[in-house]
């Protein structure tokens, strides 16, 4: 999957423009368009495109869900990620433009796809069902991201013209989880395979489905529903790797046992690499050559002092997630000096040779086992299981290093199982999105700068501007 999005040169269809920046939305009908989709391999070529739009967004999620939270933190000043690190962020910024325009792009492709595969023949597309399923996904996972995010949004389900764009406003969350993302992904569960095999790898599962929803379900406190959904994964062949190091060493295969669904990156393919590796390493030369990491070093996305001094004595995690030196070939550990534009951690979970600037080859990794694993322990204790609920945590505390918890209360266990997820999922874009969906982000967060009206970020003016009408397409509460 890494190689394919590459080999396939995506056809003008779907690289959408609009000089008026809104949704990128392609007419409706064109001969162009109804030449492109012939074949199973058209296709096929289409659904690749709409992962390849993936990349563009994951590159920026770090800001959303790391940085925003209190596990991450930027030194620098009057940048995007100090402004999201601070309560900043002004609703002009390139960050929130662009991430708005890349997920309509992406459901723009989805909706393409669907509306023209719905009367291909089944004789000739032979895996039409397996391209539904992947394009439902996708616009699952795109919504989901979008509600999280700008909260009500726009909801485009089909190919419309540009003059129809403008009448569409913005619909609640309620809505959107209800007749798109939780219909789409039970339908997508039931279209996707267990797995793939040969260069398919890396493409959306049925496991892949199940999670999402779960973690869908545990966003809405349904957790009944969640429950359920999530001990369906834990069916399914999952494992935990043995050794937590092996989940960040991208020289070995990343579709491994506990690999569910990521954000598939390659270097040396021109443009298929991101920029996680040049923006995470700190900027110390001595450390950067040691890894390997030339064309630059940001220095972004740090660990507070406050996540490195609260990990268990033990937990092998901590020197991945919140590392303060390096160790050399020679066995010495050489410790990372504070500069005026720097701080003393960093995550290695993306520090892979790089040869070139915004080129690394490391996954974005959207959802693993041990998330579903911690997901399926909250849920379960919130339906007042919590002897069994500690059986699941401790699974993923035990590969950490550290010993069972036991004889705990639903409170505690709740508790224990939300500091396990930072211990555990630092830096993969979890932590903010955790605070807000369990009702703690702004207890965590005001004395950081947090008002009430921040769960989500403000809509970008660009497009406030465009609609033009603020009775259908208002700006978020406080953002005005």
């Amino acid at each position: 999957m890494k190689n394919i999005i590459s080999i396939v040169t995506f056809v003008s269809l779907f690289m959408m423009s609009c000089n008026k920046d809104f949704i990128d939305i392609a007419p409706v009908d064109t001969v162009s368009i109804d030449a492109l989709f012939k074949t199973d391999k058209d296709y096929n070529d289409a659904v690749i495109g709409i992962y390849g739009s993936l990349q563009d967004q994951y590159q920026d999620m770090w800001l959303f869900g790391d940085m925003r939270g209190d596990d991450s933190w930027d030194e620098l000043v009057k940048n995007t990620a100090a402004a999201m690190d601070n309560f900043t962020i002004n609703n002009d910024d390139n960050v929130l433009r662009d991430t708005w325009r890349n997920y309509y792009v992406t459901i723009s492709r989805c909706n393409m796809l669907l509306a023209r595969i719905e009367q291909a023949d089944p004789a000739v597309v032979k895996n039409k069902d397996l391209y539904i399923g992947e394009a439902r996904f996708i616009r699952a996972l795109a919504y989901f991201d979008m509600v999280r995010i700008f909260g009500d949004v726009q909801m485009i389900t089909k190919p419309i013209t540009i003059e129809e764009s403008y009448t569409k406003g913005r619909e609640s969350v309620e809505k959107i989880y209800n007749e798109v993302i939780i219909p789409d992904l039970l339908d997508a569960e039931t279209k996707l395979p267990g797995s793939y095999s040969g260069s398919d790898v890396g493409r959306a599962t049925m496991g892949a489905a199940k999670s999402i929803l779960g973690k869908v379900y545990m966003t809405r406190h349904e957790f009944v529903k969640a429950e359920a959904k999530l001990k369906e994964v834990t069916t399914m062949g999952y494992a935990l790797l043995e050794n937590y190091n092996d989940l960040f060493d991208y020289m070995q295969d990343e579709h491994h046992s506990e690999y569910i669904f990521d954000i598939e990156y390659e270097e040396g393919l021109g443009g298929e690499g991101n920029c996680f590796t040049t923006n995470f390493t700190p900027k110390n030369p001595e450390l950067a050559e040691f890894y390997g990491v030339t064309g630059g070093q940001n220095g972004n996305n740090n660990a507070p002092p406050h996540l490195f001094e609260i990990f268990e004595p033990g937990d092998v995690r901590k020197d991945v997630t919140a590392a303060n030196g390096h160790t050399d070939a020679d066995g010495n550990f050489i410790p990372l000096i504070p500069t005026s534009n720097d701080v003393a951690t960093f995550t290695k979970k993306y520090m892979v040779r790089l040869l070139t600037s915004c080129d690394s080859r490391a996954n974005w990794k959207v959802i693993r086992y041990a998330d579903v694993l911690l997901l399926y322990a909250e849920a379960l204790n919130e339906n007042g299981k919590t002897v069994e609920a500690l059986g699941y945590l401790n699974q993923v505390r035990n590969r950490g290093g550290l010993d069972d918890l036991t004889g705990l209360s639903q409170a505690e266990t709740r508790d224990r199982i939300y500091l396990e997820r930072r211990f555990e999922l630092s830096f993969e874009g979890h932590r903010w999105f955790d605070l807000v969906r369990t009702g703690r982000a702004l207890e965590v967060m005001a004395p950081l700068g947090m008002k009430d009206y921040m769960t989500v970020f403000p809509i970008p003016l660009a497009q406030i501007q465009l609609m033009n009408d603020l009775e259908i397409f208002p700006q978020n509460t406080g953002y005005n």
